[in-house]
């Protein structure tokens, strides 16, 4: 590489500020009048710093410098690097070009001022008017890129081009643009341009704008968002969706006002706001109101409803508190706005049934066993619409504490083993209805309550290799609000009043535990399996717990006899219920067992461990015996079971409970054991398992954390649109992180990317009277597949082997169109058929240039 030439005229790289009278190169013309006393402002203002790769010339009589090759230069707070500068000292002006070489015309010049870079065939710059004549522009303000012919730079803050193109497409070749005669621009502010033309891989196209306005200010920006139009694809006629307003109101924070209209009078409205806090808080609030209207006003078909939902997501910094934290998520409103929403992409949404919301502040209280939480929740059934509320739910805890440690804390004996806890919880519960919420009859049924809990135990080792457990439990519940029966005589009915006051109860239970390990291992001497090992936890239980139910115990008459009375207390409506009924005289049985191998690895001579293979991850059977019952004394046995086969790719589940008893005609368990063996009273079995390409690519080893997460047994992801946001007014999906940056792809493709998610599920009942049978018998199917590294096809169904039906059914279509985004999601059958389409420019700059498409499913509001 040749060395860098040095400016033969001054023995540093720098031109001085104009104030040496002696330079013939810096010399300037002087005032015929008198000299004053002041001296002339200079026209360049600070040292220019120079270099060059090949060479510098300076010819001091026409006072110009020309640099070549990789040329650079600065001056104030200008960085121009380019093929060719010649700075004219005589003109105050500089002229910057590229060079050509083999490869074409290279080093075009970089212009770089501030923080605004730009690229172009060339430049002349003036340093007394601080004007500029470039062409061929190219510069990038934000994620917009222009393009120019031809570009007068009045100063640092307007620029007026000719023969412009505007584009987001960073491509040499921009596969699309906005095509204009003239355009002003503002650097980091605006671009406004006159009549303008949508050109498609240099195709014009019939899409015309008289004039366009485009903000590009580094915040964000107020502004009207476009609506798109439906021209009636559903009975409520022609109107328009996603019509509204954005509201930059802070770099904190935004608003979003949305809003749709039809022709037979349906209207609806969203209004969304994002703020984000750095190292303290980030969230989303939304509220959605529609006013549905079917039929046609005076015919008996004409319906009308109010739906709304509320969607509020607060999370906390973990910095922001170290000792406390708030959180929200909260999913609320009408039963039936996804199913009868005007305005609702994501079909996913009407097969959930429930809606759960809660609202969380904790805090712990440090040096102190003592934490507390604060929770508001909410649940809902979509079905039923009935609702449950806690305003709120109040917890303290108070962890384990050890009075009787030794010294240090230490724990030898089983009385400084000896641990005590506390919890306390305090609920105001709200049950209501879908018609009842937000208004005062939410509250004429309200309860609350409050239940203090305290326990100990302690451990001893006897005979060596058992550990036996000691326990006992205290309980005691306030309730501020109590019932009384009365008979009424007139009705013949009996009827409860809920009467508000101060009622409580205490019990106890006490207990005990004896369990130990066994272990059994089996060895192999041939092959790589080298042993297998049996573990079996056995634990055998006592307990004991009085009738502490009789002593609150109150008589009603239910009926015309006076002698036919039932039993009730004043506590069996609160929040906790009653007091316990019955005495508990009990012993516990329970049996664990897992199963794991040893196998060598494949190659004997390796350094490599032997490997531990999980073949049952747990068989556990349940039961228990009532001494003090008369009857019945034996439980139900209950058993799970559950493995993971195939490198964790297929979890299996299986669970189910045993009856000992015989049944009468009526189904009523009788004292008389089933001959020979149990009955099967139900049984559960479910199965995941996932598979891809990549799984028979043997040149690649998947992360283990892929694995688990992309690949997982357990969650099959959703590739069909659940992370649709039902909001999103573009019909896409909520990928994270997801790069604007085009992907390349490769002419030919062998191999093409592809997932298959399967969930098999079924469950047995038997009665004892009938002859068994199979509630629900499906398999479930899911994944995408990748045809090219810009086409992608998801897909999620299923099959009611039961029934003989296919379920819920959805399909994605997706393309990636470099600057561009195309998806087509599709439900073809079912009381959800429908379908989105959308395609539009990724960048939100230009967001509106788009065009979407939806045939939303038939909504029936009754």
């Amino acid at each position: 590489m040749p060395a860098v030439k040095k400016d033969s005229v001054r023995p540093s790289k720098e031109l001085s500020k104009v104030t040496v009278k002696k330079d013939s190169l810096l010399l300037k013309k002087t005032d015929t009048i008198a000299k004053d006393s002041l001296k002339p402002k200079e026209t360049i203002e600070d040292i220019i710093t120079h270099t060059a790769k090949d060479y510098t010339i300076q010819d001091a009589k026409k006072r110009k410098v020309t640099l070549y090759n990789e040329a650079n230069i600065q001056y104030t707070d200008i960085d121009l690097k380019a093929g060719i500068i010649i700075v004219d000292y005589k003109e105050n002006s500089l002229f910057a070009k590229g060079i050509i070489d083999s490869t074409g015309y290279v080093q075009k010049p970089i212009f770089k001022q501030g923080s605004q870079e730009s690229v172009q065939d060339s430049i002349i710059y003036n340093f007394k008017s601080k004007r500029a004549i470039i062409y061929g522009l190219k510069t990038q303000q934000g994620e917009m890129y222009t393009y120019g012919l031809k570009t007068k730079r009045e100063n640092d803050s307007t620029v007026f081009i000719r023969k412009i193109r505007f584009t987001t497409s960073d491509k040499e070749i921009p596969d699309y643009y906005i095509a204009t005669n003239k355009a002003k621009l503002v650097p980091g502010k605006k671009i406004i341009v006159g009549a303008s033309n949508l050109v498609l891989a240099d195709v014009p196209t019939p899409v015309f704008l008289p004039f366009a306005y485009f903000p590009m200010t580094e915040t964000s920006m107020s502004g009207f968002l476009v609506p798109a139009f439906d021209t009636g694809s559903s009975q409520r006629g022609i109107g328009f969706q996603n019509g509204g307003y954005y509201f930059a109101i802070s770099d904190y924070m935004d608003l979003t006002v949305l809003g749709d209209a039809y022709s037979n009078g349906s209207w609806g409205t969203r209004i969304s706001s994002n703020y984000n806090k750095r190292y303290k808080y980030n969230g989303i609030f939304s509220l959605n109101f529609e006013n549905i209207v079917n039929g046609i006003r005076g015919f008996d078909d004409f319906s009308k409803s109010n739906n709304f939902n509320i969607r509020w997501n607060h999370n906390q910094d973990s910095k922001a508190s170290p000792n406390s934290r708030f959180s929200a998520s909260v999913n609320l409103g009408s039963s039936r706005f996804f199913r009868e929403s005007l305005n609702q992409f994501n079909v996913a949404q009407t097969q959930n049934n429930t809606f759960n919301s809660s609202i969380n502040y904790s805090k712990t209280f440090v040096g102190t066993p003592f934490n507390m939480a604060v929770t508001a929740s909410h649940q809902q059934n979509t079905n039923t619409e009935s609702i449950t509320m806690t305003l709120p739910n109040l917890t303290l805890n108070m962890d384990r504490i050890y009075p009787f440690a030794g010294k240090n804390g230490v724990k030898k004996n089983p009385i400084q083993k000896m641990g005590f806890n506390y919890n306390m919880q305090g609920q105001y519960l709200i049950n209501t209805t879908d018609a009842d919420f937000f208004t005062s009859k939410m509250f004429e049924t309200a309860r609350a309550g409050i239940q203090h809990r305290t326990s100990t135990n302690t451990n001893i080792k006897v005979f060596k290799y058992f550990t036996l457990s000691p326990t006992a439990n205290y309980e005691e519940v306030w309730q501020f609000d109590y019932i009384e029966k009365e008979y009424d005589p007139t009705k013949n009915v009996v009827v409860t009043d809920t009467l508000r006051g101060f009622k409580s109860y205490r019990e106890y239970n006490l207990g005990v535990g004896l369990s130990t390990n066994i272990y059994g291992t089996f060895n192999f001497k041939k092959g790589r399996l080298k042993a297998i090992r049996h573990t079996i936890r056995p634990t055998i239980s006592y307990s004991y717990r009085p009738d502490f139910r009789d002593n609150y115990l109150k008589q009603v008459q239910q009926s015309a006899n006076p002698l036919d009375v039932i039993d009730y207390t004043v506590f069996d409506q609160g929040i906790y219920g009653g007091p316990s009924g019955g005495l508990s005289n009990s012993i516990g049985i329970a049996l664990n067992n897992v199963l794991e191998a040893k196998v060598a690895p494949k190659d004997p001579e390796s350094d490599e461990e032997d490997e531990k293979i999980m073949i049952l991850n747990n068989l556990n059977f349940n039961t228990s015996y009532n001494i003090a019952a008369d009857s019945l004394r034996w439980s139900n046995v209950t058993f799970s079971a559950g493995t993971r086969l195939f490198k964790d790719k297929l979890a299996l589940n299986f669970n189910g409970s045993l009856d000992p008893y015989q049944v009468n005609d009526e189904g009523q368990r009788i004292n008389k054991f089933n001959p020979g063996i149990f009955r099967l009273t139900n049984a559960n079995m479910t199965m995941n398992y996932s598979i891809s390409s990549t799984d028979f690519d043997k040149s690649k080893k998947k992360d283990e954390a892929e694995n688990k997460n992309g690949n997982g047994a357990n969650n099959p992801p959703d590739t069909m649109g659940a992370n649709i946001d039902p909001t999103n007014r573009f019909g896409r999906q909520n990928i994270p992180n997801e790069s604007k940056e085009p992907t390349k792809t490769e002419l030919y493709r062998a191999k093409i990317p592809w997932t298959l998610n399967l969930v098999y599920s079924a469950n047995y009942a038997n009665n004892g009277i009938q002859p068994g049978r199979i509630g629900i018998h499906t398999v479930g199917f899911s994944g995408n597949i990748e045809l090219t590294p810009k086409w992608k096809i998801g897909y999620s169904s299923g099959y009611d082997i039961k029934n003989g039906a296919f379920s819920f059914s959805r399909f994605n279509f997706s393309r990636d169109l470099d600057s561009w985004q195309f998806n087509f999601n599709w439900v073809p059958f079912g009381a959800n058929s429908s379908y989105t389409f959308f395609i539009g420019v990724k960048s939100t700059m230009l967001a509106d240039l788009k065009w979407d498409k939806n045939k939303p499913p038939d909504r029936r509001l009754f």
